[in-house]
């Protein structure tokens, strides 16, 4: 996926060049890059010229980000999109996480929606101590305020 490519391809598709945190270079067709807020951005800032660094995205995540921005560009039907996606958020946490962090930064708005739906059928109908484990967070709170919480948040705990 990576690619040192010319800014454009014989049939003139202007191709923008995407440089990962850990200096990967990723091709990728403008109609697809643009998709990202941020990029378009950049890319109006007059970067689209060169490189478009990503300081905030690893090439790991860069390369599913392109993925999904080549996936959504390329005209498929909304039925085969949905399939892809559900099958392209299908990921462990960490790389959900990434993910989540990355198309945040970069300002995809319908990708951010899907992976936030991801995490939110992930925890509906758990209790707040599988929540914890599921996401290795520490309960700080002592058995008194967890009490208190509990109380004066009865209707969240039926």
């Amino acid at each position: 996926m990576a690619s040192s490519e010319s800014t454009t391809t014989s049939t003139t598709t202007k191709v923008l060049r995407l440089k990962s945190s850990d200096n990967e270079i990723f091709g990728v067709e403008e109609k697809a890059a643009l998709q990202s807020e941020t990029i378009k951005s950049l890319a109006e800032d007059g970067y689209s010229e060169d490189v478009i660094p990503l300081f905030n995205v690893e090439k790991k995540t860069l390369a599913k980000i392109v993925e999904w921005l080549n996936k959504h560009a390329s005209g498929s039907s909304k039925e085969e999109l949905k399939r892809w996606d559900a099958d392209f958020v299908d990921v462990d946490k960490d790389v959900l996480y990434d993910l989540l962090l990355a198309s945040n930064y970069l300002n995809i708005e319908v990708l951010l929606h899907q992976l936030a739906q991801k995490v939110a059928d992930m925890i509906k109908g758990k209790k707040p101590e599988e929540i914890r484990q599921l996401f290795g967070i520490k309960n700080d709170f002592t058995p008194e305020e967890e009490a208190e919480i509990r109380r004066e948040n009865a209707w969240a705990f039926e």
